[in-house]
Protein backbone atom coordinates (compact mmCIF):
# COMPACT_ATOMS: atom_id res chain seq x y z
CA UNK A 1 0.00 0.00 0.00
CA UNK A 2 1.30 3.42 -0.99
CA UNK A 3 0.71 5.99 1.76
CA UNK A 4 0.39 9.48 0.80
CA UNK A 5 0.21 12.93 2.60
CA UNK A 6 -1.97 15.91 1.18
CA UNK A 7 -0.67 19.35 1.58
CA UNK A 8 -2.94 22.25 0.10
CA UNK A 9 -4.88 25.02 1.93
CA UNK A 10 -8.17 24.54 0.31
CA UNK A 11 -10.36 22.10 1.81
CA UNK A 12 -12.17 21.03 -0.84
CA UNK A 13 -8.92 20.27 -3.26
CA UNK A 14 -7.60 17.85 -0.19
CA UNK A 15 -11.14 16.74 0.12
CA UNK A 16 -11.15 15.92 -3.94
CA UNK A 17 -7.61 14.71 -3.40
CA UNK A 18 -8.59 11.95 -0.36
CA UNK A 19 -11.63 10.57 -2.49
CA UNK A 20 -9.41 10.34 -5.31
CA UNK A 21 -6.60 8.62 -3.58
CA UNK A 22 -8.56 6.57 -1.62
CA UNK A 23 -10.50 5.14 -4.61
CA UNK A 24 -7.06 3.39 -6.09
CA UNK A 25 -6.54 -0.16 -4.08
CA UNK A 26 -3.12 0.66 -3.85
CA UNK A 27 -2.93 4.05 -2.32
CA UNK A 28 -4.39 5.75 0.87
CA UNK A 29 -4.61 8.51 2.27
CA UNK A 30 -2.93 8.80 5.93
CA UNK A 31 -3.05 12.59 6.64
CA UNK A 32 -4.12 16.05 5.33
CA UNK A 33 -2.31 19.21 6.11
CA UNK A 34 -3.73 22.87 5.31
CA UNK A 35 -0.69 24.67 5.66
CA UNK A 36 3.65 23.85 5.05
CA UNK A 37 4.35 23.57 9.08
CA UNK A 38 1.02 20.85 9.02
CA UNK A 39 2.55 19.01 6.18
CA UNK A 40 5.82 18.67 7.75
CA UNK A 41 4.74 17.65 11.33
CA UNK A 42 2.41 15.16 9.54
CA UNK A 43 5.09 13.70 7.86
CA UNK A 44 7.38 13.33 10.69
CA UNK A 45 4.97 11.26 12.00
CA UNK A 46 3.62 9.21 9.66
CA UNK A 47 6.45 9.04 7.12
CA UNK A 48 4.19 8.52 3.98
CA UNK A 49 5.85 7.09 0.47
CA UNK A 50 4.25 10.00 -1.31
CA UNK A 51 3.63 13.89 -0.20
CA UNK A 52 1.16 15.80 -2.82
CA UNK A 53 2.38 19.79 -2.39
CA UNK A 54 0.72 22.86 -3.27
CA UNK A 55 3.40 25.52 -2.73
CA UNK A 56 1.69 28.80 -2.27
CA UNK A 57 -0.50 27.52 1.41
CA UNK A 58 0.02 30.29 4.60
CA UNK A 59 1.97 29.86 7.42
CA UNK A 60 4.94 28.28 5.93
CA UNK A 61 5.17 27.98 1.91
CA UNK A 62 5.41 24.58 -0.04
CA UNK A 63 9.01 25.23 -0.82
CA UNK A 64 9.99 25.64 2.82
CA UNK A 65 8.07 22.56 3.63
CA UNK A 66 9.68 20.43 0.86
CA UNK A 67 13.29 21.91 2.00
CA UNK A 68 12.54 20.33 6.05
CA UNK A 69 10.98 17.56 4.62
CA UNK A 70 13.73 16.16 2.20
CA UNK A 71 16.16 17.56 4.56
CA UNK A 72 14.80 15.26 7.47
CA UNK A 73 14.92 11.94 8.63
CA UNK A 74 12.65 10.95 6.06
CA UNK A 75 14.66 9.00 3.16
CA UNK A 76 11.77 7.37 1.82
CA UNK A 77 9.09 10.11 1.69
CA UNK A 78 8.77 11.65 -1.81
CA UNK A 79 7.68 15.10 -2.63
CA UNK A 80 5.23 15.42 -5.59
CA UNK A 81 4.50 19.43 -6.13
CA UNK A 82 1.42 20.02 -7.33
CA UNK A 83 0.52 23.50 -9.54
CA UNK A 84 -1.59 25.42 -11.08
CA UNK A 85 0.38 26.45 -13.76
CA UNK A 86 3.27 24.21 -15.85
CA UNK A 87 5.86 27.00 -16.16
CA UNK A 88 5.20 28.24 -12.95
CA UNK A 89 8.56 29.66 -11.45
CA UNK A 90 8.47 27.94 -7.59
CA UNK A 91 8.44 24.29 -9.68
CA UNK A 92 12.12 24.45 -10.64
CA UNK A 93 12.89 25.50 -7.16
CA UNK A 94 11.14 22.35 -5.69
CA UNK A 95 13.08 20.37 -8.00
CA UNK A 96 16.19 22.40 -6.97
CA UNK A 97 15.26 21.33 -3.37
CA UNK A 98 15.06 17.60 -3.76
CA UNK A 99 11.14 17.41 -5.08
CA UNK A 100 10.81 14.25 -7.56
CA UNK A 101 8.42 15.99 -10.16
CA UNK A 102 5.06 18.02 -10.48
CA UNK A 103 1.47 17.62 -12.05
CA UNK A 104 -0.78 20.64 -12.64
CA UNK A 105 -3.77 20.63 -10.35
CA UNK A 106 -6.01 19.67 -13.26
CA UNK A 107 -4.20 16.66 -14.27
CA UNK A 108 -6.59 13.90 -15.27
CA UNK A 109 -7.54 11.53 -12.54
CA UNK A 110 -5.92 8.76 -13.99
CA UNK A 111 -2.70 10.57 -14.73
CA UNK A 112 -2.23 11.82 -11.07
CA UNK A 113 -2.73 8.31 -9.52
CA UNK A 114 -0.13 6.89 -12.11
CA UNK A 115 2.13 10.10 -11.05
CA UNK A 116 1.93 8.58 -7.70
CA UNK A 117 2.64 5.53 -8.17
CA UNK A 118 5.93 6.43 -10.35
CA UNK A 119 7.33 8.81 -7.93
CA UNK A 120 6.54 6.43 -4.81
CA UNK A 121 8.75 4.05 -7.36
CA UNK A 122 11.36 6.54 -7.06
CA UNK A 123 11.31 7.76 -10.49
CA UNK A 124 11.17 11.27 -11.18
CA UNK A 125 7.81 12.69 -12.64
CA UNK A 126 9.39 14.78 -15.39
CA UNK A 127 8.59 13.72 -19.13
CA UNK A 128 11.30 15.30 -21.78
CA UNK A 129 9.06 17.98 -22.93
CA UNK A 130 8.50 19.32 -18.89
CA UNK A 131 12.25 19.07 -18.65
CA UNK A 132 12.79 21.36 -21.61
CA UNK A 133 10.23 23.80 -20.98
CA UNK A 134 11.10 24.18 -17.25
CA UNK A 135 15.23 24.71 -18.67
CA UNK A 136 14.23 27.00 -21.33
CA UNK A 137 12.06 29.07 -18.61
CA UNK A 138 14.53 29.17 -15.42
CA UNK A 139 17.67 27.47 -15.47
CA UNK A 140 19.36 30.79 -16.81
CA UNK A 141 18.17 32.24 -13.41
CA UNK A 142 19.62 30.40 -10.55
CA UNK A 143 18.59 30.95 -7.15
CA UNK A 144 21.35 32.50 -5.21
CA UNK A 145 19.75 31.03 -1.88
CA UNK A 146 20.71 27.69 -3.36
CA UNK A 147 24.61 26.36 -2.44
CA UNK A 148 26.33 25.73 -5.59
CA UNK A 149 26.61 22.41 -7.68
CA UNK A 150 28.91 19.79 -6.54
CA UNK A 151 31.75 19.48 -8.49
CA UNK A 152 31.97 16.79 -11.28
CA UNK A 153 35.30 15.79 -11.64
CA UNK A 154 34.96 12.81 -10.16
CA UNK A 155 32.87 11.63 -13.08
CA UNK A 156 34.55 9.35 -15.93
CA UNK A 157 33.92 10.63 -19.30
CA UNK A 158 31.19 7.81 -19.99
CA UNK A 159 29.15 9.32 -17.25
CA UNK A 160 29.49 12.55 -17.98
CA UNK A 161 27.83 11.22 -21.21
CA UNK A 162 25.05 9.94 -19.49
CA UNK A 163 24.55 12.84 -17.22
CA UNK A 164 24.58 14.89 -20.29
CA UNK A 165 22.15 12.79 -21.56
CA UNK A 166 19.41 12.67 -19.28
CA UNK A 167 19.90 16.37 -18.77
CA UNK A 168 17.91 17.03 -22.07
CA UNK A 169 15.33 14.84 -20.99
CA UNK A 170 16.35 11.37 -22.85
CA UNK A 171 14.69 7.96 -21.39
CA UNK A 172 17.40 5.10 -20.42
CA UNK A 173 16.37 3.51 -23.77
CA UNK A 174 17.42 6.69 -25.85
CA UNK A 175 20.55 7.32 -24.10
CA UNK A 176 21.83 3.46 -24.61
CA UNK A 177 20.64 3.97 -28.67
CA UNK A 178 22.79 6.55 -28.50
CA UNK A 179 25.76 4.92 -26.64
CA UNK A 180 25.62 1.78 -28.20
CA UNK A 181 24.93 0.20 -24.94
CA UNK A 182 22.11 -1.79 -22.79
CA UNK A 183 19.59 0.26 -21.23
CA UNK A 184 20.63 -1.48 -17.88
CA UNK A 185 24.24 -0.54 -18.73
CA UNK A 186 22.54 3.35 -19.24
CA UNK A 187 20.34 2.46 -15.51
CA UNK A 188 24.24 0.85 -13.89
CA UNK A 189 25.28 4.34 -14.64
CA UNK A 190 22.66 6.41 -13.62
CA UNK A 191 22.79 4.70 -10.34
CA UNK A 192 26.63 5.64 -9.91
CA UNK A 193 25.49 9.23 -10.93
CA UNK A 194 23.00 9.58 -7.76
CA UNK A 195 25.68 7.56 -5.37
CA UNK A 196 28.50 10.22 -6.42
CA UNK A 197 26.39 13.41 -6.67
CA UNK A 198 24.22 12.86 -3.76
CA UNK A 199 21.72 13.01 -5.64
CA UNK A 200 17.78 11.81 -4.98
CA UNK A 201 16.95 10.71 -8.12
CA UNK A 202 16.67 11.97 -12.21
CA UNK A 203 15.20 15.68 -11.44
CA UNK A 204 17.71 16.63 -9.26
CA UNK A 205 20.48 15.03 -11.77
CA UNK A 206 18.68 17.41 -13.94
CA UNK A 207 19.46 20.41 -11.96
CA UNK A 208 22.99 19.53 -11.06
CA UNK A 209 23.52 19.29 -14.83
CA UNK A 210 22.52 22.38 -15.65
CA UNK A 211 23.86 24.36 -12.15
CA UNK A 212 27.08 23.25 -13.02
CA UNK A 213 26.75 24.18 -16.54
CA UNK A 214 28.00 21.15 -18.02
CA UNK A 215 24.73 21.15 -20.04
CA UNK A 216 22.97 25.33 -21.21
CA UNK A 217 19.80 25.96 -21.41
CA UNK A 218 18.75 25.59 -25.49
CA UNK A 219 16.39 28.72 -26.31
CA UNK A 220 14.27 28.24 -29.54
CA UNK A 221 14.99 30.37 -32.57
Amino acid sequence: MIRVVTADDQALVRGGFRVLVDSAPDLEVVGEAADGAEAVELVRRERPDVVLMDIRMPVMDGLEATRRILADDAPTTRVLVLTTFELDEYVFGALRLGASGFLLKDTPPADLLAGIRTVAAGEALLGPSVVRRLIEEFAARPDPRVAAAPELTGLTDREVEVLTLVARGWSNSEIGAQLYVTPATVKTHVSRLLMKLGARDRAQLIVLAYESGLVTPRHPH
